[in-house]
């Protein structure tokens, strides 16, 4: 794999992309808009507050933009932009991959901790 040299901005940038919900909430929306509160439903484990922050990232990167669809009562949707759009692959073959090597990760810690507590 060749070098890939990352400013403080770029590093920023991954922090914020690979962040805890930031893939499964950009994954959620390359497939259709939605409302907050069907995020939330798709993403059950999420808490609104984390939600909220994780979507106003999202946002401020040019990933995903709300827009209001009715104002009585006010309903605001959330969509993916273009940019975020160019994602769509890398998010995918990096939620793909955990749930196939998610069993050889689990083995590689329960392995890790054994040697620790051996020690």
């Amino acid at each position: 794999m060749p070098k890939v040299e990352l400013n403080g901005d770029g590093r920023h940038l991954l922090d914020q992309l690979f962040d805890k919900w930031s893939l499964l909430v950009l994954a959620a929306l390359c497939n259709r808009s939605r409302r907050f509160n069907e995020l939330r439903q798709y993403l059950p484990a999420v808490t609104s507050k984390s939600l909220t922050a994780c979507l106003r990232r999202l946002e401020r990167n040019g990933m995903v933009e709300r827009a209001v669809v009715s104002t009585e009562p006010v309903a605001i949707e959330y969509r993916i932009t273009p940019l975020g759009r160019t994602l769509r692959s890398p998010v995918h073959a990096i939620l793909e991959w955990a749930v196939d090597h998610l069993d050889a990760v689990e083995a590689a810690r329960c392995h890790y901790d054994e040697r620790r507590v051996d020690k």
